[in-house]
């Protein structure tokens, strides 16, 4: 927990909170274009996934993200001659967006964002511990 260094706890725990922050961001964006219709395949909408890479910093490691990719879900084509959207067919393309997966994935960042938060806590705890025993 040295403070001395380019890279300490808080610096660590902050990247965490950061690269968190862009999963809950994209899985909040896939969640928001689920159940949307398209008029083409092309046109409909994919799920968005970042890509971490672990990074090494003053015999620290820590996450980055490298890139938000598209996922390999593929939309599904769904009959609704009804819709405006649809074609001369009366097919229409809904958004490639497992919400189960997105929810899971959405609680599953919450929870590592609230660790790091606990860490930054526990290290401001034992630095101001340490600041009044001296």
């Amino acid at each position: 927990m040295t403070m001395s260094g380019s890279m300490n706890v808080f610096d660590v725990a902050g990247r965490a909170m950061s690269a968190q922050m862009v999963r809950l961001n994209t899985t909040a964006s896939n969640l928001a274009n689920a159940r949307t219709d398209y008029a083409s395949k092309d046109e409909a909408y994919r799920a968005m996934r970042p890509v971490f890479r672990s990074v090494m910093e003053d015999n620290m490691a820590t996450v980055d993200v490298e890139r938000v990719v598209q996922s390999d879900l593929e939309p599904q084509k769904r009959y609704d001659p009804s819709n405006p959207l649809a074609d001369k067919e009366g097919f229409v393309w809904e958004a490639a967006v497992d919400e189960t997966a997105e929810m899971i994935d959405m609680l599953e960042t919450a929870r590592n964002y609230k660790n790091n938060v606990q860490v930054l806590q526990t290290a401001k705890s034992l630095i101001l511990e340490t600041i009044r025993n001296q």
